[in-house]
């Protein structure tokens, strides 16, 4: 027996089958380039009707397909907000899996990016055999993927892990109503943002990123700077440590982990901050609870959504 798991983002989508055990085979990626709204929807169906053929040519049983989400999956309607992939507000994937895969004994699942990373973790990744942890997923932005007592935590309508919105600085800017204070000061775009925003001050200055045009720095600019000793960049980035480790010590209070993961594009680059990141949480955490976490970094990288999209279809095996 096995089953298809399935990892959507902002611009590809990749799909593999994975025996019952967790081994992935025939892997497939696929870019979006460009599809919008129900094309995007088609493309995941399309993509796991291809591995059921070649499953069944193999004489392989697939039971069951999971789909991990980059935005908010709604369990009660069946529905996706991905606010990288226009025409999804509210769209009914599930209903279009299922005209689209019209296998009676297939079972379906989808959530939340963030959820798949943090139960690809549990199960296969750096945070294997925890019931109580937490993955911080940061890349062009935040989010958290919690688990508590083995189960994901969900929220009152399903938004539970939306941590870009952590209050960190004071006072409040306008600029945080879009993406959340932490998200525009530590994601890989608000790094990014932030050199703009000093380089526009600083009419001095005259290090690395002065050979880029401003509006096209991108935070592995900010890195490649840091990385020559160039004192904004250095700015940035220990401004952005100072932000990931008061969210992780708010995380830790606040949910009591055995660990916290590090993962997204960002980690990464910046996973070499990450006793840094440790020196500035414990100055914020409850100090038992402190005592009891690792911080660590991703183990899986770009495969922690696809293997928790499996993890997700798994439950039905």
């Amino acid at each position: 027996m096995a089953v298809i798991g399935m990892d959507l983002g902002g611009t590809k989508l990749s799909a593999a089958i994975f025996d019952i055990s967790g081994k992935m085979a025939e892997k497939m990626v696929e870019p979006l380039a460009g599809r919008q709204g129900d094309k995007v929807g088609e493309l995941i169906a399309q993509q796991a009707s291809e591995l059921l053929q070649r499953a069944k040519r193999e004489k392989i049983e697939v039971t069951a397909v999971g789909v991990s989400v980059p935005g908010i999956y709604y369990t009660n309607k069946g529905t996706v907000w991905a606010p990288n992939i226009p025409g999804w507000d509210d769209y009914p994937l599930l209903a279009k899996m299922r005209a689209l895969l019209p296998q009676e004994t297939l079972e379906i699942k989808i959530d939340s990016d963030r959820a798949c990373y943090i139960l690809g973790e549990t199960w296969q990744g750096s945070a294997r055999g925890c019931r109580n942890a937490i993955f911080l997923a940061i890349g062009t932005g935040i989010g958290a993927g919690i688990l508590i007592d083995g189960q994901v935590l969900r929220g009152h309508n399903d938004i539970a892990g939306a941590v870009g919105w952590l209050a960190l600085q004071r006072p409040f800017k306008p600029d945080y109503a879009s993406c959340g204070c932490f998200e525009y000061h530590a994601s890989g775009e608000g790094i990014a943002q932030v050199a703009r925003q000093y380089l526009a001050q600083d009419k001095a200055y005259q290090g690395s990123l002065r050979r880029y045009e401003p509006s096209a720095i991108k935070s592995a600019d900010v890195f490649a700077a840091f990385d020559e000793g160039d004192k904004l960049a250095r700015r940035v980035i220990e401004e952005a440590i100072a932000c990931w480790g008061m969210a992780a010590a708010d995380l830790i209070s606040i949910f009591n982990p055995e660990k916290i993961i590090f993962g997204g594009g960002v980690f990464g680059p910046a996973a070499q901050f990450l006793e840094q990141i440790y020196r500035e949480a414990i100055k914020w955490a409850q100090p038992i609870s402190f005592q009891k976490v690792e911080l660590t970094v991703s183990s899986l990288g770009g495969d922690a959504g696809l293997i928790g999209a499996a993890r997700l279809a798994r439950e039905y095996l």
